[in-house]
């Protein structure tokens, strides 16, 4: 009898210890997602117009299912590895919900969305993706079913203690610098437009309860292999860069007139420039022999063909920073976000995320 009261009481310590732990590896309620190909976990697999799709082989080569799943990836992307380091399951995209009520969405959602901007119609040669305007819509949608099923005070305590990440404005800057419209505005004036837009739009989502935001700057998108391909020599278009950098220190000026203008807001800017400067300048550091190349795709940088079922692939995935002409590979994406979660001042400002959740 002694002996299957002492299991027993071992089985109940056991399940209380295991609950304990998990409850603490979850660092945050949920983390809602807003962007773009980058951390697009499958939206565009519901957008039946969409060009910009990545359901197919060879992406998800690498994934626990070995299948794609529409992430433009060899494997997980940001947003999954994100994710991973607050521990909750990666947050579904908001389109694959069939039942789109609050229970759904406690631990947060996707609305990423292969060919964003922060602009409409940055997506115009891909047919159709979810712009940032829409991806804010239906976090508006997702607040109001929060609402009415938990109570104001509950609601606001859930989305006050979770992670909203923006990872966007590529695509917009990839938009002007593919215009040839002789009367569009300058560098200057885009990016400042940029900007504003996307202030209009964070303080929506900050009318909806959130304060801690994770927003990440643009990549050094002028060294992707679909602009290096471009060049006889491969060289980067310091053209592109430059708005980019431009943009960046915008945002980072935005980031910080916001945290003073907005009660309770804390956040994190990932300098992902700097950081995706210093991979392609010191591959080596990172574990990569490859980083003009796409892994994925046929031609000059393997950068004239998208990564589609008719490509050809490269065997040592973990050796290219790019996995096709635009986007990384999982193990790039694992050392950036390993860089924003953790990192230094040199990347991350104020803070990095793992001291943005526990603020």
């Amino acid at each position: 009898m002694a002996t299957k009261t002492f299991v027993l009481n071992f089985f109940m310590f056991s399940c209380i210890l295991l609950t304990f732990k998990l409850s603490t590896a979850q660092m945050v309620p949920a983390v809602f997602v807003f962007g773009d190909s980058l951390v697009d976990v499958g939206n565009n697999n519901y957008l039946p117009l969409s060009l910009a799709k990545a359901n197919f082989p060879h992406n998800g080569i690498d994934f626990p299912t070995k299948k794609a799943t529409g992430r433009f990836s060899n494997g997980k992307n940001a947003a999954d590895f994100l994710a991973e380091k607050v521990g909750l399951p990666t947050s579904p995209p908001y389109l694959s919900l069939s039942s789109k009520n609050a229970s759904t969405f406690m631990t947060g959602v996707s609305f990423a969305s292969g060919g964003a901007g922060i602009f409409n119609g940055t997506d115009q040669t891909l047919a159709q993706s979810m712009p940032l305007t829409q991806q804010v819509g239906d976090y508006e949608l997702v607040y109001g079913e929060l609402l009415q099923k938990l109570g104001s005070s509950a609601a606001q305590n859930l989305l006050s203690k979770s992670l909203f990440a923006l990872v966007i404005g590529s695509n917009d800057i990839f938009g002007y610098s593919n215009s040839s419209d002789p009367n569009k505005s300058s560098p200057q004036e885009y990016v400042d437009l940029m900007i504003l837009s996307l202030k209009q739009l964070i303080k929506k989502i900050y009318d909806d309860g959130g304060r801690k935001f994770f927003v990440s700057g643009v990549g050094p998108i002028g060294c992707t292999p679909s602009r290096r391909m471009k060049s006889k020599t491969g060289a980067c278009n310091e053209e592109i860069n430059s708005m980019v950098v431009m943009y960046n220190q915008r945002l980072k000026s935005l980031l910080q007139e916001l945290n003073s203008q907005l009660k309770g807001v804390s956040y994190s800017y990932f300098d992902s420039y700097a950081m995706f400067e210093n991979i392609i300048q010191k591959p080596a550091t990172y574990g990569f022999t490859e980083v003009k190349a796409a892994c994925c795709g046929l031609g000059t940088l393997k950068a004239n063909v998208p990564c589609l079922p008719i490509a050809t692939y490269c065997t040592n995935r973990k050796d290219h920073a790019f996995w096709d002409l635009f986007h990384p590979t999982e193990a790039t994406a694992r050392i950036l976000v390993d860089t924003l979660f953790d990192g230094p001042s040199q990347y991350t400002f104020p803070m990095n995320v793992r001291k943005l959740v526990t603020v």
